[in-house]
């Protein structure tokens, strides 16, 4: 009996080291997370450091707001067409672009089977999304952007793409080869997301064949949370590095061009703090 009264301060003694041990590791696994989480919105970040043309002269395509994206209008032409991924039901940019250069715009959004209209443009809508492999899951039906092209009879071809579609794009260009991606003029895109080591991956693999021209991020997601970005989603421009010339006098990163405008016109706006500069 004795023993036993002895034995049970020293179990309740054991007991609560385990617990505060226990709760130790919980807190020391939280702030290791929450140090590689920033560690990698730093790298993001890092990459993230558009650069000024020479022979870049930017105009704002599609929406005043939400739907608005900047491109390098004189280094357009030739081209023979355009990718639209992710419409919904209007497709202003690619109508823009359609009216403009009279080429037809090849859309791609299987989540909404819309089909968007351009008076004076020519829209070719398929219901179908871009991926990394060809796969149809529930009624939605997936292809590569490689795969896309060809169809389309378009390898080869001088295109421009748009690309907004909610983060499938990292698993989407990280399956495009660097060939077809080396062919692309211009890509002008909204990404998503501040979590993923793929994030990185991609915008690598893009600057081995783009100059990162534009950088706006979208006011809808603003978040704390995605520091030392502002926001979760950027809309970016990217022009391949066989057509643009970097201007060395120019600052990095360049300032922000005023053709960008809130996604939302209401909403405050976050922005990197950087001069803005002419159109």
């Amino acid at each position: 009996m004795q023993n036993a009264l002895i034995k049970r301060p020293f179990i309740r003694i054991t007991l609560v080291i385990i617990a505060l041990a226990a709760a130790a590791a919980v807190v020391i696994t939280g702030l290791a997370r929450r140090a590689s989480g920033r560690k990698l919105r730093e790298s993001i970040l890092a990459e993230l450091q558009p650069v000024v043309l020479k022979n870049c002269t930017l105009k704002r395509f599609g929406s005043a707001n939400d739907g608005g994206y900047l491109m390098c209008e004189n280094l357009i032409e030739p081209i023979d067409a355009a990718y639209s991924y992710g419409v919904g039901p209007n497709d202003d940019w690619g109508c823009d672009v359609s009216r403009r250069y009279h080429v037809p715009v090849c859309q791609y959004d299987c989540f909404d089977s819309a089909r968007p209209t351009c008076n004076g443009g020519t829209f070719v809508f398929h219901n179908e999304c871009v991926g990394d492999h060809t796969r149809t899951r529930g009624p939605h039906f997936f292809d590569t952007l490689e795969n896309q092209i060809r169809k389309n009879g378009h390898i080869g071809r001088r295109l421009i793409i748009k690309m907004d579609i909610e983060g499938a794009e990292w698993n989407s260009l990280l399956a495009a080869p660097d060939e077809l991606l080396a062919s692309i003029p211009q890509i002008a895109m909204e990404m998503h997301g501040y979590d993923d080591p793929k994030i990185v991956e991609v915008i690598q693999k893009l600057k081995r064949n783009f100059y990162l021209v534009n950088l706006h991020f979208n006011n809808w997601s603003c978040t704390p949370k995605a520091a030392p970005l502002p926001a979760w989603a950027y809309q970016v421009l990217w022009v391949n590095k066989r057509i643009g010339i970097v201007d060395p006098a120019a600052p990095v990163p360049a300032p922000m061009s005023t053709l960008n405008a809130p996604d939302s016109p209401t909403w405050p706006d976050c922005q990197l703090r950087t001069p803005p500069s002419q159109p």
